[in-house]
Formats: structure tokens, C-alpha cells, sequence
């Protein structure tokens, strides 16, 4: 079983101890929009564009709201569960593209409740979250007002940005500096710089 499979196991996992209206951390949506975008991700290639390009969105919406409101709970869960189905370009890229979006979706159930902590991680599953954290802070942090650092506690740096400016460093583990890069503030990071470049930046961040 690869890590992308194994985070899905574990997110589909979680999402059966929920209700389909327990919340999350995607702003607006509960527990059966995002598995709803889980499934257009991946079974609607008419609407997935709209994912990651403005001019789509809408349509893309649309989508989403009707497979949501027209799909039984179980059901639902189910085919996230199935996975992309072989028509899907996900289907050979499993492995790669979808470590990062089912670690970071099954955070957004784990940590829109209450008392919540960090999941202890393998080796393996925290290794393969290194690279994620460059490509995803290329996308959301790419506007940052200062020069921005990712590192690991033990001084790996897993990322740079900026042009110049102020210096913020944040520090977390990869699953942590993930969720930070990703828009959440629900991680479980230091940083070293002033507040006020800190909350510049994190206000600056494009969430996903």
C-alpha cells in the first residue's frame, strides 16, 4: 500500500465517525463538501479544472454542490474511498499527487474538533511530506511580504520564498509545515521574526 493510499484509508476513516455535517477546516464546508470535492477531483474531469482556475470555478461549484446534495453520506464516502477510477489521470498519479491532498483533507476533519493533537507520523509518511511543502508554498506563499523560510526542527530547510525584505523562519515538522503552507492555521509551527511581519505573512497566504 503506498502513502497516498494509506492517508485516504485513514481519511476515509475519520469521515465514517463523522457526521455529514460535522465541520472542517476548509471555510464553508462540512464534512460532505469536502468529500464531495474529493470525488469531482477526481471522478468529474468536466469540473475538476475549476479546482485550480478562477474562470472554471463556478461551473465547478455547481458541480460540487449537486453531487453533495444528491449523494448518499455513505455513498459518498465510498467512492472516495474507491479512489480514482481508471478513466481518471489520478489513477497513475495516485501515488504522487495524492499524498499531499489526503493528508492535508484528513486534517481538516481531525482538526476542526476540539482537543485535537498532531498524528504521529512514520518515517516514511513524513519523508514523502517534504516535497509537497515546496510545491504547495510555491502556490499560496508566493506573495508573502518578506523572505520566508520552511525548516525542520532539526534545521532542514524545505523551502525558501521572497524576493527580499523582512525575514520570517517557520519551524514544524513536514506534516505541520504542510498545513501551515496550505492556508491552515491549525499547525502546530514556530516562528522566529517580528509579529508583525508573522501576521503579514500569514494573512498573505493563498489558502487551498
Amino acid at each position: 500500500m503506498t502513502i497516498a493510499q494509506r492517508e485516504r484509508a485513514a481519511l476515509v476513516a475519520t469521515l465514517r465517525e463523522q457526521a455529514p455535517d460535522a465541520p472542517t477546516l476548509c471555510d464553508g464546508w462540512d464534512a460532505r463538501d469536502l468529500a464531495a470535492h474529493l470525488v469531482v477531483r477526481e471522478r468529474r474531469l468536466d469540473a475538476a479544472p475549476g479546482i485550480l482556475i478562477p474562470a472554471f470555478a463556478d461551473y465547478t461549484e455547481r458541480v460540487q454542490k449537486n453531487v453533495a446534495s444528491s449523494t448518499d453520506w455513505d455513498e459518498l464516502v465510498g467512492q472516495v474511498a474507491s479512489g480514482p477510477p481508471l478513466y481518471s489521470p489520478f489513477k497513475l498519479l495516485d501515488p504522487i499527487a495524492n499524498v499531499a491532498e489526503m493528508f492535508i483533507h484528513h486534517e481538516d476533519v481531525r482538526r476542526a474538533r476540539p482537543g485535537w493533537e498532531p498524528r504521529p507520523l512514520d518515517e516514511q509518511t513524513a519523508s514523502s511530506l517534504r516535497r509537497p511543502v515546496q510545491m504547495m508554498a510555491r502556490m499560496t506563499l508566493r506573495r508573502a511580504p518578506a523572505t520566508v523560510v520552511l525548516a525542520t526542527p532539526d534545521g532542514d530547510t524545505l523551502a525558501t520564498l521572497g524576493k527580499g525584505g523582512p525575514r520570517v523562519q517557520v519551524t514544524g515538522d513536514p506534516g505541520e509545515l504542510l498545513m501551515f503552507a496550505a492556508g491552515r492555521d491549525e499547525a502546530r509551527v514556530e516562528f522566529d521574526g517580528s509579529a508583525e511581519t508573522v501576521a503579514a505573512v500569514k494573512n498573505s497566504r493563498a489558502g487551498l
